[in-house]
């Protein structure tokens, strides 16, 4: 059992930066890898990133390289998105998922993720 808790939405201009955090809590975290998923308005729930349980290797939608980092302190246990050079169309809900010895960082899929946050919004508007 692992539990996520996201932190760190909220209302940004165009072409600013934002900062996600995700605390995760469990038993045998070190098997588990993490990911942050977004979900617009009328949209179905995308994944936008993912971390490896080590650390070492990330993966990232198309929409966000360049402009997104991924990252995680397994000594705090928390994991983060640091968001640059946002868009209008990265106005969602953002949620945090931990994802049990599966296809990240090869790809991201959302079911292959079983524990998820309640979800951050982040609104890109000026």
């Amino acid at each position: 059992q692992v539990q996520v808790v996201e932190s760190g939405g909220g209302l940004v201009q165009p072409g600013g930066s934002l900062r996600l955090s995700c605390a995760y809590s469990g038993v045998g975290l070190d098997y588990y890898n993490m990911g942050w998923f977004r979900q617009a308005p009328g949209k179905e729930r995308e994944g936008v990133s993912c971390i490896s349980s080590s650390g070492a290797s990330t993966y990232y939608a198309d929409s966000v390289k360049g402009r997104f980092r991924i990252s995680k302190d397994n000594v705090k246990n928390t994991m983060y998105l640091q968001m640059n050079l946002l868009k209008p169309e990265d106005t969602a809900i953002y949620y945090c998922a931990a994802e049990y010895l599966g296809g990240c960082p090869r790809s991201i899929h959302i079911a292959s993720f079983e524990y998820w946050g309640q979800g951050t919004q982040v609104t890109v508007s000026s």
